[in-house]
């Protein structure tokens, strides 16, 4: 076993956010010299439950209000990422090895005055509604088979 292996997942909530033309919310990360876009997500904190912590991310991400969105489905099981060897100990103090999340969709129902990525917990430069392929194809590498998989379990929503 590497040193690697020996990190655990950070425990995270993912978030997608589907308007009525089925789009999703996705936005380019602030922190990354590359392009870097990916859907709202972050940690769970210790006590809290996947979907309180959904729900707080999305509005510390997008500064969109839980009124705005309804509840459309959560993942089951949940979903691991590996962060590439180059990003550990340079992301997350060097505790993670990546990130085992649970997933949640969202309906929303606001209008683009609704979201405001200036937030106090700011990480987003830029945002846009994109197709499910257009998410999978702007993301980074190492997250697009995980985006792919967790599409499939919403694809009802998705696709309908």
């Amino acid at each position: 076993m590497t040193a690697i292996d020996a990190l655990p997942y950070r425990p995270c909530a993912g978030i997608m956010v589907m308007n009525a033309e089925r789009h999703l919310f996705i936005g380019q990360r602030l922190d990354s010299a590359v392009e870097a876009w990916q859907l709202p997500q972050g940690g769970i904190d210790p006590g809290e439950d996947a979907q309180t912590a959904a729900l707080r991310e999305l509005g510390e991400e997008t500064g969109i209000a839980p009124g705005k969105v309804a509840l459309l489905g959560a993942t089951e099981r949940e979903f691991f990422y590996d962060l590439p060897e180059a990003l550990i100990g340079k992301v997350w103090h060097g505790k993670w090895r990546g990130q085992r999340q649970r997933w949640f969709l969202y309906r929303f129902y606001g209008t683009d005055a609704d979201v405001n990525i200036a937030t106090a917990h700011q990480e987003f430069c830029a945002w846009r509604w994109a197709t499910p392929a257009d998410v999978v194809a702007l993301a980074v590498p190492f997250k697009r088979q995980l985006y792919v998989d967790v599409m499939a379990c919403f694809a009802a929503h998705l696709e309908g």
